[in-house]
């Protein structure tokens, strides 16, 4: 019967089989127990994060469709509900208190696209002001011109914006349903037999469900895993898209279930979910219960629970839960079929709430622009109130003070934006069409001259500066170290000799030790090959088509076995109880098993068999592995064990040669495993596993923890040194290149990866991160708030160290001095954080991001290649993701997406100066446009009497901006002030671009003192030189000042391209044959004239030349930082 004190909503327990992609993130700890009265004790925890999922859906097309109307519904994160856990496994009604399993990244709503939109675009003031201008122009008294020539420029800016804004998000939108419709399968409610199947949506599971999940097929929430199709109950996930890592990982179901005859018994037990979302989830069956179960948590590395079987008249039977029993949403089955039990969704899932919402970007130069706009603004404003107080502020001046303000609108010019982003996207499709950098994708096209004005790089590790492909490069005993081809010849050379003991009887890995306990160095290199190829967590896996892959959570176990193998040791076959070696055949022929004649040969494979008995996975706090054996031909039990020399020296038998030897390794760039061995005995056994089964079932995790690290330290003692291993880590193509030329462009670099403190020292070092003769600092294990204060008190007067630190102590450091430790962490070179989670990565790249813009303006690009960097890809100024082996989320998610680490020079010594300069040149010549015709507006109505009355109207004033000056002046989008193998081979003129010189106060309030001169002498003259003609006035100064704007265009262009000549010439021709159809603003008997022609190019001459020769003479005295270079 069912226990009274779990709430049941049915009878019978509901089971979804889905195919579901296993998902590393992992709870924080038991937080929910009941008393010995039976009453449930709940403790509170923070809320999570917002979570990237939408609501409740019915259905994917029309769960959408609900979710678009309601345009508040993803604008705040939700809290997670308190309320009780009472699913029935059975009952669909059950589950409606969790968060549906719904996937949303869309932005907006069809309620909240228009005012979000219009709210994004006219938080800018130039939108803003001209909407204003535009209204006004409603109002009779305030009306100039014509309403068109104020309304379309603004509509169609927002017209363009709006169009990209929606097909961009129509684009999420298609995603979303894509994911949300992909369809899994999963067990009837009601069924009792392993047939009863259905098939449903993503969006449809639910926590409860009993999924069958199928070989490549991603884990769609954070699973249980109950039962495999495997007989010892493993099974293998892919989790590049969680936490970055290629290798497969080793999942193991539940032994209870496991060890069921059928699936139609696990079906028809009765079951329900009981727990509370926020602090715990108890699933409980009638014969079987997992009776606790962690809170939604972030961590991805673990996870505590326990499954108890409760028979009737019976004691309860506990199996502890733990990361090995999980499967994580956005996993991927990699072998096998899987059947797993649903226990978080939604937003509850580890994906999610490692995954933050992406703000939307804007460049630092959009911000600057916007800032010089209100200057703009202010200078509209102090003249127009000019004009009124030189006029005596006669009549109702303030009406005329706001026609003045509507006359001179064009200082601030709305063809700036729009010229902005056409150029943009110029710089984009340059980017893209790049033969040097091919497959570069531009996913965001408002930001590429960010990549000018980079300070701060932050970059992974695994995937972005290495290849993850590992070689064991170096083999050392002590008194002999092998390396190289000829180094791992000799070593295969002794195993073949070493296995053969005497008699020609093959030897296991035990061997023979000699009574007086001094062995030949060929019975060392036999112990440590048989030890590596021991002594790991490798499975082999043979593929469909026959092929023999290995796989495992660290790619550095992958690398010593194939090693091995290489050398004559090859893994045959791996479960959870036995592991079997095999000898090459190549080799195995000389010798006869079982016989002393060696003359004989055995053509059949010879096996070593070997039980496992216990294994313990390496874990950052232990920074060991170790596996405990019985050969199954002699019977010996062996401990093997092979760790960080940090930890392993304090475990091994005194000797004089490990620590110098590791330090040799490190500094050659290889990772380095000590390998250690001891004999035990049955004795040794027993007492054993009796301390480590009590501590295995501690309730506590905390406690349990503890307890099971106790155990097994106790036969952690005095154990044999074998040697010591170096494996390489395989560098990205031109890494070390690639990150000296940033480091002389005046990047600061970090490392922000989730590997431990040893390999992230090694890649540093052998990717040239850390300069040869550079000193490293590390910091690992610090929780103390005033042992934190003291390692900034040191770091403050070494900023020439290299700082590695782990995550914990990062967060203590973050925690308590955040403002102090990013204040010394920005003045150091190189920083390596270890150990970080995607939420910490995250929340570095705000700190830096808020630190680095507050002191020098400097923009921060990070770059990765897995899901796990995708939360720091989003926060930074610039995200830029890498296509390799751990897929595509990182590029998904970035900004810029590239194949190749060594692709991020030319991006931004090349790309983003060329995008930055241009942008800066354009927008402050558009400025220039403006301001010009404003001022002969302004000097016009100071002659007639101040009268606010428009020079040019209609038209003319229209085409201004549009058909007889954008062609020209946009053509400086193809601009470059020096070559690229320049730009490239002196990265140091990079420096010069974060001061942000090309667009500043000085160079703006330059421009408008040309503009004052070159306005004033354009009025002035055509005044002066064409008295008698005063009635073409309006041809005479808008006929100079086209020609003017023409010749400012090509004195500011530094490299000459066909399409700048073509732009010219074309704008030439369209307005001389304009004045043959605009016949009421230009007579055609006068401008035939030679009078005509000889005075406007007067005019122009005076204009523009002085100020050219003005521009040489700089040049000449004060010459730019590259011309001094190419010099």
């Amino acid at each position: 019967m069912v226990p009274q004190d779990i709430p049941l909503l049915g009878i019978r327990a509901s089971r979804s089989a889905q195919a579901d992609e296993p998902n590393m993130l992992s709870p924080s700890g038991l937080v929910r127990r009941r008393s010995s009265e039976g009453a449930l004790h709940t403790t509170t925890r923070d809320e999570s994060p917002v979570s990237r999922l939408s609501p409740p859906m019915r259905g994917s097309t029309v769960g959408w469709l609900s979710s678009a109307l309601n345009p508040f519904t993803w604008s705040r994160s939700r809290p997670q509900s308190t309320r009780p856990r009472e699913v029935s496994l059975r009952m669909q009604s059950s589950t409606a208190i969790y968060p549906p399993n719904v996937v949303r990244n869309q932005k907006y709503t069809l309620l909240s696209f228009v005012p979000v939109v219009l709210y994004h675009q006219f938080k800018f003031f130039f939108n803003l002001y001209f909407l204003l201008v535009a209204l006004s122009q409603l109002i009779p008294a305030l009306k100039i011109g014509l309403l068109f020539s104020y309304v379309a420029p603004l509509v169609f800016v927002l017209t363009v914006t709006m169009a990209k804004e929606a097909s961009d998000d129509y684009a999420r939108m298609q995603r979303d349903t894509q994911a949300n419709s992909e369809m899994y399968t999963r067990y009837l409610p009601h069924a009792l037999h392993e047939s009863e199947l259905e098939n449903v949506p993503s969006a449809q599971l639910r926590v409860g469900d009993l999924l069958v999940l199928r070989k490549d097929q991603r884990v769609p929430a954070d699973c249980i895993l109950v039962r495999t199709s495997e007989e010892g109950g493993a099974c293998f996930i892919r989790t590049d898209q969680l936490d970055g890592e290629t290798d497969w990982k080793m999942r193991i179901a539940v032994p209870l279930t496991q060890r069921l005859s059928s699936v139609d018994n696990l079906l028809q037990l009765t079951a329900s979910v009981y727990g509370i979302i926020q602090n715990a989830a108890i699933f409980r069956i009638l014969t079987s219960s997992l009776k606790s179960a962690e809170s939604p948590s972030k961590d991805i590395h673990s996870f505590h629970g326990n499954f108890t079987i409760h028979e009737v008249n019976q004691n309860d039977r506990i199996d502890s839960l733990s990361i090995e029993n999980t499967l994580w949403s956005n996993t991927v089955i990699a072998s096998g079929t899987a059947i797993a039990l649903v226990l978080y969704t939604g937003r509850d899932t580890r994906a999610v709430m490692n995954t933050s919402f992406p703000a939307s970007k804007v460049g630092l130069l959009d911000w600057e622009i916007n800032r010089l706009s209100k200057i703009l603004a202010v200078v509209t404003f102090a003249l127009s109130i000019v004009m009124v107080m030189l006029d005596g502020f006669k009549g109702a001046w303030y009406t005329t003070a706001v026609r003045f303000l509507i006359l001179f609108s064009s200082i601030i010019p709305i063809s700036l934006r729009v010229n902005l982003d056409m150029g943009k996207t110029v710089y984009s499709n340059q980017i893209m069409a790049d033969s040097d950098i091919p497959d570069t994708i531009v996913r965001t096209s408002t930001i590429p001259e960010e990549l000018g004005r980079i300070g701060y790089l932050l970059t992974d590790k695994t995937g972005t500066l290495t290849r993850n492909e590992m070689e064991l490069k170096k083999l050392h005993l002590g008194t002999m170290a092998f390396a190289g081809e000829d180094g791992m010849s000799e070593v295969a050379r002794m195993i073949e000799a070493g296995l053969r003991g005497g008699g020609g009887v093959v030897l296991g890995a035990g061997g023979a030790i000699p009574a007086r306990g001094v062995r030949d160095i060929g019975s060392r290199v036999r112990d440590i090959v048989f030890a590596l190829a021991l002594c790991h967590n490798v499975t082999p896996v043979y593929l469909e088509d026959g092929a023999l892959s290995y796989q495992a959570s660290s790619p550095d176990e992958v690398a010593i076995v194939k090693w091995t193998e290489q050398v004559g040791l090859a893994l045959h076959h791996r479960s959870l109880t036995h592991l079997q070696l095999q000898l090459a055949p190549s080799r195995q022929s000389k010798y006869k098993i079982g016989s002393s004649s060696s003359s004989s040969q055995s053509t059949e494979p010879f096996l070593f068999s070997y039980q496992i008995l216990h294994t313990f996975p390496f874990t950052s706090e232990s920074k060991r592995m170790g596996i405990i054996l019985r050969d199954l031909t002699t019977f010996e039990i062996w401990f093997f064990v092979k760790g960080a020399d940090g930890v392993m020296s304090s475990l091994v038998r005194s000797n004089d040669w490990l620590e110098e030897e590791c330090g040799n390794m490190a500094r050659e760039g290889l990772r380095t495993l000590v390998i250690a061995r001891k004999r035990m005995s049955e004795q040794d056994l027993a007492a054993f596993e009796l301390r480590f089964s009590e501590a295995s079932i501690q309730m506590n995790p905390a406690a349990r923890s503890t307890a099971v690290r106790e155990a097994i330290s106790g036969i952690e003692r005095d154990l044999e040194l074998l040697g010591l291993t170096g494996v390489e880590d395989k560098l990205q193509e031109d890494v070390k290149g690639t990150l000296e030329l940033l480091r002389n462009a005046g990047l600061k670099i970090w490392m922000l990866t989730g590997d431990k403190i040893e390999t992230a020292q090694c890649v540093a070092v052998s990717s040239k991160l850390v300069a040869r003769n550079q000193g490293i600092h590390i910091v690992s294990k610090v929780t103390d708030p005033i042992q934190a204060f003291d390692e900034l008190d040191f770091l403050k007067s070494r900023t020439d160290l290299a700082l590695i630190i782990d995550g914990e102590s990062l967060h203590a450091f973050t925690t308590h001095h955040r403002a102090s430790f990013i204040e010394v962490a920005l003045q150091l070179s190189v920083v390596i954080c270890c150990r970080c989670s995607p939420t910490q990565k995250a929340e570095m790249t705000n700190m830096i991001r808020a630190s680095a813009a507050a002191k020098s303006g400097a923009r921060v690009c990070a770059i990765g290649d897995g899901g796990n960097d995708v939360s720091m890809i989003q926060a930074a100024d610039v995200g830029v993701g890498i296509v390799g082996k751990e897929g595509k989320q990182a590029s998904l998610a970035a900004d810029f997406s590239v194949t190749q680490f060594s692709h991020l020079t030319k991006l931004l010594l090349w790309h983003g100066r060329n995008s930055y300069k241009r942008s800066a040149k354009l927008s402050q010549f558009v400025i220039h446009r403006g301001l010009i015709i404003s001022v002969m507006q302004a000097v016009f109505s100071a002659i007639f009497y101040y009268a606010p009355i428009p020079l040019y109207q209609g038209l003319l004033i229209v085409g201004y901006a549009t058909v007889y000056t954008m062609a020209p002046v946009f053509s400086l989008v193809l601009d470059r002030d020096l070559s690229e193998d320049m730009a490239l081979l002196y990265p140091e003129l990079y420096k010069d671009l974060r001061k942000g010189r090309s667009l500043s106060f000085k160079t703006f309030f330059t421009w408008l003192l040309i503009s004052v001169y070159q306005g004033g002498a354009i009025m002035l003259l055509s005044l002066m030189l064409f008295e008698n003609e005063f009635v073409h006035i309006v041809s005479i100064s808008f006929t100079s000042l086209i020609f003017n704007e023409l010749l400012m265009v090509a004195f500011e262009i530094r490299t000459w391209h066909a399409w700048m000549v073509y732009s010219e010439l074309l704008t030439v021709c369209i307005y001389i044959a304009s004045m043959w159809v605009l016949k009421t603003d230009f007579d055609l008997e006068f401008i035939l004239t030679w009078n005509f022609v000889s005075k406007v190019l007067v005019i122009t001459c005076v204009s523009s030349l002085p100020l050219y020769a003005m521009k040489v003479v700089k040049r000449r005295l004060n010459p730019p930082s590259y011309t001094k270079i190419m010099d």
